[in-house]
């Protein structure tokens, strides 16, 4: 009521030592200003620790991350009842505006917090919203190899896909799933499932800031993320399974000037295919994924309605099918 930290008690499945850090956490926490953002009161900890204290399954950063989520009062993953929706291929543009409507219609109350994945019908170049079309994309390569480019409505850079070469999900979530954090905060947060996913898989990943999935044989996949103003957070990734990377360097400019800038011969080493990693085929890989979500969170089977594809049909037509939009950024 005053604006400080009153009593509060750190608790969960980690180890400490000595015991006595636990007292000293909860001893700096209480009376600190309430509104002091994660990364002051992860600091504030920290110094208070003393020097021979080991922390497993827990850091001073992710205990100011959890103060403030209380103090915003967080929803938690089973707090919501997670829909899980896996439809046949669909064309680039429709799932531009999927995303689009699933976020809306979640942030409406209309539907569930729920996990999409994506299956390809066609080619495409995905780029980011803010991103320069003639500057991420060799117009005449993309004819060339029928390669569909679109823009989503999440920042970020291009993604290049083929059918069955990748794995590509979006997850809809309500914006109390990730209150008290920051943007960045947020990433981490929503791609910790697949990192225990791909561990179960034999693959030691891990988050790299901002918005990379990675491991000791290279990248893995990249997110980009988009907050609606209808209260939604949309998280999605794109996975390399497998990748075309000559194709994939003749139709996007940007990898060949990455490749060039830091002197790599080899566009494989730039994207590593989860195919040579887990040796797996994509569909097991897909369905150990959604059943380590679904042990995770929870999560039941369904799909699109009438309403949610005449909507988004409506937003190919009106949006993302446009010249406009895809060259909103020429």
């Amino acid at each position: 009521m005053d604006g400080v930290l009153r009593g509060p008690r750190i608790s969960g499945d980690f180890f400490l030592e000595p015991d006595e850090a636990l007292d000293v956490i909860n001893a700096v926490l209480d009376g600190l200003p309430a509104g002091l953002e994660a990364r002051e009161i992860g600091a504030r900890v920290q110094a208070g620790l003393p020097r021979e204290t080991v922390m497993l399954g827990v850091t001073a950063e992710a205990v100011g991350i959890a103060v403030r989520r209380a103090i915003a009062r967080a929803s938690d993953w089973r707090d919501h009842g997670w829909r899980l929706v896996h439809e046949e291929p669909q064309g680039p543009a429709l799932h531009m505006a999927l995303d689009q409507v699933l976020a809306e219609e979640v942030g409406a109350g209309r539907r569930p917090p729920t996990l999409r994945v994506w299956e390809w019908a066609s080619p495409a170049v995905v780029i980011g919203s803010f991103q320069s079309l003639r500057n991420e994309v060799d117009a005449e390569a993309a004819v060339r190899y029928g390669v569909e480019v679109v823009r989503r409505i999440s920042g970020g850079g291009a993604m290049f896909i083929e059918p069955g070469n990748t794995i590509t999900y979006s997850l809809y979530a309500p914006e109390t799933l990730v209150a008290g954090m920051s943007f960045a905060e947020s990433y981490a947060f929503f791609d910790d499932w697949v990192l225990g996913a791909l561990g179960e898989l034999g693959i030691r990943a891990w988050y790299q800031p901002l918005n990379d999935i990675t491991s000791e044989q290279g990248k893995i996949a990249g997110a980009a993320q988009k907050r609606l103003a209808a209260g939604t957070v949309l998280h999605h990734v794109t996975m390399a399974y497998d990748i075309d990377a000559g194709k994939m360097l003749q139709v996007l400019r940007i990898g060949r000037e990455k490749l060039s800038d830091k002197g790599i011969a080899s566009a494989n080493k730039r994207v590593d295919p989860l195919r040579r990693q887990t040796g797996l085929p994509r569909e097991k890989i897909i369905e150990r994924m959604i059943g380590h979500f679904r042990g995770r969170y929870g999560l039941v089977g369904d799909g699109l309605s009438e309403d949610e594809l005449r909507l988004a049909d409506k937003y190919v037509t009106d949006k993302f099918g446009t010249p406009e939009w895809t060259a909103r950024v020429p």
